[in-house]
């Protein structure tokens, strides 16, 4: 079966390694991917700091970049649920592209999403014998709905130890323009959420979302902690060719 795959900005900007490796990972489970390079901005950004007809532009083209009636697979669950929650705010039913919306959210899952619940593939035989802990993103818990997904695949994962921080449904602090805004409280949360992560001793903290990520290993690079981010498509990759 072919998908389509969707790389968010963050990942292909500053994470391009995560991006092969959902490449990767999708192979494994026996799929083919196709990757359109003109692809851009969900327009997230645009939207939450509100520049709607900016991202209504951003969304006609993100709707024709990808054409095809097939599913479309992301490793974020913030811009699938972005997409799938306000892209109905830019197209309202009866409107011009209110069918072709209604065609890419009925196709576009988030990675753990697809992988457990839609091609019930679970273990990629990976290895990485480390303790973990797992960052709960905001907007995978809470708007697009994920939990136990990406806790099930990492149980799968050879040497993989997971443990529970405190307040693992808390937010990290990013929020997009949230932690440019409101730069102290952001940075409140970020010391909140690694300090957690510190407590349980594990040696990597794991999301779904690139941009906690990113939030989370700005803060732990500047005060030199012994922690490190990494995105769960990461670790599936890992152990094998």
């Amino acid at each position: 079966m072919a998908v389509d795959l969707f790389i968010p900005c963050f990942i292909d900007q500053i994470y391009p390694d995560t991006a092969f490796n959902v490449v990767k990972i999708l192979r494994k489970a026996g799929l083919e991917v196709n990757y359109n390079p003109e692809q851009t901005c969900c327009g997230q950004p645009a939207f939450n700091s509100g520049y709607w007809d900016e991202t209504k532009t951003l969304a006609k083209k993100f709707i024709l970049d990808f054409p095809n009636d097939r599913h479309i697979v992301s490793p974020s669950a913030s811009c699938t649920g972005f997409i799938k929650n306000y892209y109905p705010d830019l197209f309202k039913t009866g409107q011009a592209g209110f069918e072709d919306y209604q065609r890419l959210n009925r196709n576009l899952f988030e990675l753990t999403d697809y992988l457990v619940n839609h091609l019930k593939f679970t273990d990629f035989g990976a290895e990485f014998p480390h303790k973990v802990c797992y960052h709960d993103a905001c907007t995978a818990l809470r708007e697009y709905g994920i939990r136990q997904e990406p806790r099930l695949l990492l149980s799968k994962v050879k040497g993989l130890e997971l443990v529970e921080m405190e307040d693992t449904e808390t937010c990290c602090g990013f929020g997009g323009t949230f932690s440019a805004k409101f730069t102290a409280i952001s940075s409140a949360m970020t010391e909140q959420k690694v300090e957690n992560a510190l407590k349980t001793g594990a040696e990597y903290i794991i999301s779904t979302e690139s941009s906690c990520i990113m939030n989370l290993e700005g803060y732990i690079l500047k005060n030199n902690l012994p922690i490190k981010p990494i995105h769960i498509a990461d670790i599936l990759a890992s152990g094998w060719e």
